[in-house]
């Protein structure tokens, strides 16, 4: 490594486990290298914030990102991946159609939520949607030992929710990357496409994927612990039932 997790901007989770929170709407990202590879999950809002977390973590890994995930499709955590060539880009079943053709929709969320016009069209004309679906559970081989766990945990925020789960390394922490399912620096958002009847179940197999000692990235906000996501799938499960 070039510089460290902190110089170049990441808050480090594990051994070569790190995210990001980005500016604007404190969306996260997370990277996760391995001996061959090297996974980021979520690329930001736009084609600029694409390149900026290229630059950062090339400068931090002194290699390419080889694989992009995307935990669901929502503007701010999909319109950067072009900046992302030749990668191979994964996501929920469903997405890639969903992206496709709601593309006048992205482009308009992300307007009214305060990206220039320019950047959210440009952004939206050269979008790369996942060209691997995961439907169930797909394993994810960086090389050195590391292996992830993609797994289709929605519907529940989007009908098309992926969370990544980093199995512990060195005698840490599992890590398990929760997109929008879970946030933290505000009350869980049902949108329009959510399905909030499936939410509380989404949040179930979260904790069943990472357990009681694992770190949970929420989509917004700070790194929380199991009991966070159990009493947020309560308050879930109150509101909408499940």
């Amino acid at each position: 490594m070039n510089v460290s997790w902190e110089e170049s901007g990441w808050e480090r989770l594990g051994e070569g486990v790190g995210r990001r929170r980005l500016p604007g709407w404190d969306a996260t990202v997370m990277l996760v290298a391995g001996a061959d590879g090297v996974l980021l999950c979520d690329t930001g809002s736009t084609l600029r914030e694409g390149v900026e977390l290229r630059g950062r973590a090339e400068a931090l890994l002194g290699r390419r990102v080889t694989h992009v995930a995307l935990t669901h499709p929502h503007f701010d955590h999909v319109l950067g991946t072009a900046a992302f060539a030749g990668v191979e880009v994964y996501g929920a079943v469903g997405i890639a159609d969903r992206l496709r053709r709601g593309s006048e929709e992205l482009y308009a969320d992300a307007v009214r939520h305060g990206v220039p016009e320019r950047e959210a069209a440009e952004a939206v004309d050269t979008l790369v949607v996942p060209r691997h679906e995961v439907s169930g559970e797909r394993t994810l081989d960086l090389g050195g030992g590391r292996r992830l766990l993609l797994a289709a945990v929605g519907p529940g925020h989007t009908g098309h929710d992926l969370a990544v789960l980093v199995p512990g390394a060195a005698g840490g922490p599992a890590v398990v990357l929760c997109g929008d399912l879970v946030e933290e620096s505000g009350e869980p958002q049902a949108g329009p496409d959510a399905v909030p009847s499936r939410w509380p179940a989404a949040l179930d197999r979260l904790l069943a994927l990472g357990g009681e000692s694992a770190l949970y990235v929420p989509g917004h906000g700070a790194v929380v612990d199991a009991a966070f996501v159990r009493a947020q799938r309560d308050l879930l499960a109150d509101r909408f039932g499940g």
